[in-house]
């Protein structure tokens, strides 16, 4: 995808730091794993990408990636003179119901981890907006259909409520002083912990805040072999000046099909690597679930979901 971005390159050599924020460890034997092969995972994975109507397009989303940096090290430094987004169709992608709904999520949130989550009765309705909209699309009844086929659960309605747990059921960051996250906060709109972004991995979050002057993008490590959306991009970046040094997403994806794939990669190869295939391409997405605290049957909310990258 790189080439037909109109890249613009810095020479100056910049660099990497370690990751901002450290997953959970495992934790075994928390919920029965569905049983899902190698080939099905690949499989349900391409499904879910073809599936992904709401994807951008050719033209709907231009990046200037500038410098890559790979594995060097070289703190903050900034090695990017222009933003990463120079243009969006937000008019034709952002009025999706998947993504207008998601967008607004997006301001219900505390970044900082130690302050409460207060999710008010407004806010809760647009979680519910967000989860019908999902449910209505070729991605996620995909999967439903998946899950139901294994066994996983009688219904759509238990599905939906299972989902809607692991992602927006709160817990604490902070040693129990505070409900201050969710698996939904981490992963797609991000947080600040002991000065550090953690989490932060929907391409939607990062556009929005470079758009609003919260972001300074400064270059990337990793731009995949997709020459379509989604592809698979790492880079650092300042959130209103706290480092993400190293940081990945599905570019280009919509809102549903991510929730999808973490969602499957969750439960088939919770707390390691799930492989998957996306447009003939292989990926791989690493899960968490939280050890600390947990819901129903001793079920496991979701720490953290997200692209891996060399």
């Amino acid at each position: 995808m790189a080439a037909a971005l109109g890249l613009l390159w810095l020479w100056a050599l910049c660099g990497l730091g370690s990751s901002g924020g450290r997953p959970v460890s495992p934790s075994p034997g928390q919920r029965r794993e569905v049983e899902v092969s190698e080939q099905e995972l690949s499989s349900l994975s391409e499904q879910l990408y073809q599936a992904d109507q709401n994807r951008a397009g050719a033209g709907d989303i231009v990046l200037q990636l500038q410098q890559d940096t790979g594995s060097e090290l070289g703190g903050d430094t900034d090695c990017a003179t222009q933003r990463l987004f120079s243009y969006v169709a937000e008019e034709r992608l952002f009025s999706q119901p998947t993504f207008s709904t998601f967008l607004a999520l997006l301001d219900n949130y505390d970044e900082v981890t130690g302050h409460q989550e207060t999710v008010t009765a407004e806010e809760e309705e647009e979680q519910e907006a967000f989860l019908s909209a999902v449910f209505q699309t070729r991605v996620m009844a995909t999967l439903t259909t998946f899950f139901l086929s294994k066994g996983l659960y009688p219904s759509q309605e238990a599905f939906r409520a299972d989902l809607r747990e692991m992602w927006f059921g709160l817990y604490s960051r902070s040693s129990g002083r505070a409900l201050d996250s969710s698996g939904f906060e981490h992963v797609f709109h991000g947080e600040i912990k002991k000065g550090k972004v953690s989490g932060c991995h929907s391409w939607v979050q990062l556009y929005s805040l470079e758009r609003s002057g919260h972001l300074n993008y400064l270059s990337y490590s990793y731009d995949g072999p997709w020459v379509t959306f989604p592809d698979v991009l790492a880079l650092r970046y300042l959130w209103d000046g706290h480092p993400k040094a190293v940081g990945s997403t599905l570019m280009g994806s919509s809102p549903e099909f991510d929730l999808a794939l973490y969602t499957l990669c969750y439960r088939a190869r919770p707390d390691r690597q799930c492989h998957v295939s996306l447009g003939g391409e292989a990926a791989t997405i690493q899960t968490y679930s939280w050890a600390d605290s947990s819901y129903g049957d001793n079920q496991r909310y979701v720490a953290s979901a997200y692209p891996l990258t060399p």
